[in-house]
């Protein structure tokens, strides 16, 4: 078949197809990229966890670096992405082909700055991401190894989102998942067999995320009709004006995690390095179920983007409706789960230090009160992004961990103690759900006049 006749097939598919189902085939292979994405690390910080809280607190501290190089990622994939999904949706492919390349190069460029700044500035750094005296050894030793894959990490979040948004999830998926299954297989090897301790952890991760990023070129250039290609590298300002519109939502959402994390674990410090391990293993866990709400939404995008670039906007909002009515119900579930089991969960990862425990158990069943509202807010973010609404996208990126979350986090803090650090990251969820439902119901009367 001619690519052409690839084009076109796709097209059909992705404008024909019951949306459900569509959405589904879609969403399987995306919750599958963000779930293994998230076990990164989740499997160092449960192999850390049966060294001490320091080691724990460490990479913890080291989650709101690597959640600041998700969000470049992001940036650059969901900007480039979704415009590649316009465009296929218009049938310009070849203005695909060079928003792809422009997307790639840039966000490698852009990881090589990182990594080098962050070795140049890599104890300042350190200890401005929450370090604490007994913490900063551990935490100099993972992220000197893990920013030397900075560039690899990002670029393989860049692939990812342009082969998802194309339609080509399973693709996708399967060029991220070699990388994520590799890296449980190695933590224990190079942390305990070889005695190499937390840099065994950081070494098997960027080893892992080269693989990923390696597998994802081959699948790029094999079943992509747009491989990456230098010669259609022609940055332009038409160019960066869309990754910039459709990128910073994702940058906002993920960028300002990053920033909270900052500010939460100096809040932390106050109360102890069992209080950042605590929290880190809370923040960590309930991370899994946002990433697989996240990788859900994704399954959305680009069937939305698509059928809102070819008109067909009554496609578009049904997709919509179904996304937000099975999320929730799913949410709903998970959360009952969550606040049942929570002493084995937090306990798995902590090697059963009592007050990481205590600190931990109270704080995920408050988190998880939350969680069955954010399929409004995530998917509506999502809907937002993709039909180029980017100021009511950013505003509704930014207001989880920006507007809600770091003032709310100094106040409770600062008048309830370490209750009001657990506190606060519920009650910041709730407040995006009721600023969510004015977008929701706005967007919805939009499409039901087109």
């Amino acid at each position: 078949m001619d690519e052409n006749s690839q084009q076109n097939a796709k097209f059909r598919k992705m404008t024909e197809s019951p949306v459900e189902k569509l959405v589904c085939s879609m969403a399987i292979p995306t919750i599958i990229s963000m779930l293994i994405t998230s076990l990164y690390n989740m499997a160092d910080t449960f192999f850390m966890g049966r060294i001490n809280a320091s080691a724990t607190g460490a990479v913890g501290v080291v989650f709101s670096l690597m959640a600041l190089v998700q969000a470049t990622g992001f940036f650059f994939g969901q900007g480039s992405g979704n415009y590649i999904s316009r465009m296929l949706g218009k049938k310009d492919i070849h203005a695909a082909a060079k928003m792809a390349s422009v997307g790639f190069f840039s966000a490698f460029a852009v990881g090589v700055f990182f990594s080098l700044l962050g070795l140049i500035f890599l104890e300042p750094l350190a200890i401005l991401l929450g370090s604490t005296p007994t913490i900063l050894p551990y935490a100099e030793k993972y992220m000197e190894i893990i920013l030397l894959g900075v560039p690899f990490m990002i670029t393989s979040l860049v692939l990812n989102n342009q082969l998802r948004l194309q339609g080509d999830a399973a693709v996708a998926m399967i060029g991220i998942s070699g990388g994520a299954v590799l890296n449980i297989v190695l933590d224990p090897i190079f942390i305990f067999t070889f005695h190499m301790g937390i840099a065994g952890a950081a070494l098997a991760t960027i080893i892992s995320q080269f693989i990923s990023f390696v597998a994802l070129i081959v699948c790029c250039q094999r079943s992509s009709s747009m491989s990456i290609k230098f010669s259609n590298f022609r940055p332009s300002w038409h160019f960066y004006r869309e990754i910039i519109g459709a990128g910073f939502p994702s940058f906002a959402r993920q960028g300002l995690a990053s920033a909270t994390f900052v500010v939460f674990n100096n809040i932390l410090g106050f109360y102890g390095d069992v209080a950042i391990a605590a929290m880190s293993i809370v923040q960590r866990v309930t991370f899994l179920a946002i990433a697989a709400l996240l990788g859900f939404g994704q399954g959305f995008q680009p069937v939305c983007g698509f059928n809102y670039g070819a008109g067909l906007f009554a496609r578009v909002k049904k997709a919509y409706i179904f996304c937000l009515k099975l999320s929730t119900v799913i949410l709903l579930f998970f959360a009952i789960l969550g606040f049942v089991f929570a002493p084995q969960i937090i306990a798995a990862f902590s090697e059963g230090e009592p007050e990481v425990l205590n600190i931990g158990i109270k704080a995920f069943r408050l988190q998880i009160l939350s969680l069955p509202f954010m399929g409004v807010v995530i998917i509506t973010n999502m809907l937002l992004q993709n039909i180029g609404a980017f100021i009511g996208a950013s505003i509704l990126a930014i207001a989880r961990q920006g507007l809600f979350f770091l003032p709310l986090i100094f106040i409770l803090s600062n008048t309830l103690g370490l209750l009001g650090a657990q506190i606060t990251q519920p009650i910041s969820d709730f407040c995006s759900f009721l600023l969510a439902i004015p977008f929701a119901w706005k967007v919805l009367k939009q499409l039901k006049e087109n």
